[in-house]
C-alpha cells in the first residue's frame, strides 16, 4: 500500500491594502470637505433688518450682550482689549471680515467703542449681524 502524503491546507487570507487605502481617501474627503464654523461664545438677540444681506466670509466674530460684555472667541474679553484680539485673527485669516453680534437691547455706546478698536487694528471692512425679518 502507498502512503499518501496529504499537503496542509492553505490558509485564505484577506487582504487588507484596498480597505485601508479607502479609509484614508473617505478621511481626506471629510477632512476637506468639512466647513468650520466659528461662534462668538453667546448667543444674541439680533435686530431685525429689512435691508440685512448674508455675509459669507465674516471669520471674526465679535459679540456684545445686552449688559454690555464683550466676547471674541468664546472668551469674556474687555474693549481694551478687541484691538489686540482682532489684530492677532486678522493675521491668521486676512481675506476675512469682521462682523458684530450687538445684541438689540446693548447700549449704542459700547459698540461704538467696539468698532473704534477694530478701525485703530487695521480693519475697515466690519459688518453689523441683523436677523431678517
Amino acid at each position: 500500500m502507498r502512503k499518501r502524503h496529504r499537503m496542509p491546507p492553505e490558509q485564505a487570507e484577506i487582504n487588507m491594502t484596498p480597505m485601508i487605502d479607502m479609509v484614508f481617501i473617505l478621511l481626506i474627503f471629510f477632512i476637506v470637505t468639512t466647513s468650520f464654523v466659528k461662534e462668538s461664545g453667546i448667543e444674541v438677540n439680533r435686530p431685525n433688518a429689512q435691508t440685512s444681506e448674508r455675509k459669507e466670509q465674516g471669520n471674526i466674530l465679535v459679540a456684545i450682550s445686552k449688559n454690555g460684555e464683550i466676547w471674541i472667541d468664546k472668551r469674556h474679553i474687555d474693549v481694551n482689549a478687541v484691538r489686540a484680539n482682532v489684530q492677532r485673527m486678522h493675521i491668521e485669516n486676512p481675506e476675512g471680515t469682521v462682523i458684530i453680534q450687538a445684541d438689540q437691547s446693548s447700549e449704542t455706546g459700547t459698540l461704538i467703542k467696539v468698532m473704534d478698536q477694530i478701525r485703530l487694528a487695521g480693519i475697515t471692512q466690519i459688518a453689523i449681524a441683523a436677523q431678517a425679518p
